[in-house]
């Protein structure tokens, strides 16, 4: 079972604060217009664990708790992404770095993420789909024929 549908997130709560005259001036800064209060409350169906965690945003913008939450949420989903590729295609790690060999790479690795995100007929985490369409021919010729399906 993979850990995303074995987690419930049982409540998020999030509070927008105008008011920051609470902040001690040390850590007040020009510009400084929300802070933005993330409690999320997940239950864990595979341990039956409860976890809360309080996280704090700060923005350059007057925010609503709606508009503050698809910031956030936004926010989390490129952060995301980047650790996927980090974990799964070792980016922080790559050493192409002359003409286009980063972006075309950085392209390759979308296309490969988006293959495997898509592909439904192995339940297993996106490091072993790459190992094995590396391992197996077969399976490597479907992605590819499932993502030109794509268009």
């Amino acid at each position: 079972m993979s850990s995303e549908s074995s987690k419930l997130l049982v409540g998020i709560h999030l509070r927008t604060l105008i008011d920051k005259k609470w902040l001690a001036k040390a850590y007040r800064r020009s510009g400084l217009k929300s802070i933005i209060k993330v409690h999320t409350q997940v239950h864990d169906k595979s341990t039956g664990k409860d976890t809360a965690e309080t996280r704090w945003n700060i923005s350059s913008l007057d925010l609503h708790v709606v508009q503050a939450l698809n910031a956030v949420r936004s926010h989390w989903q490129v952060e995301s992404i980047h650790w996927m590729l980090d974990m799964t295609f070792r980016v922080d790690e790559s050493r192409i770095c002359r003409k286009q060999g980063p972006h075309v790479f950085n392209v390759m690795r979308k296309i490969a993420m988006t293959l495997f995100k898509q592909d439904t007929t192995k339940l297993v985490s996106m490091a072993r789909k790459k190992k094995m369409a590396g391992l197996d021919d077969d399976y490597r010729s479907n992605l590819l024929e499932s993502g030109i399906k794509m268009r």
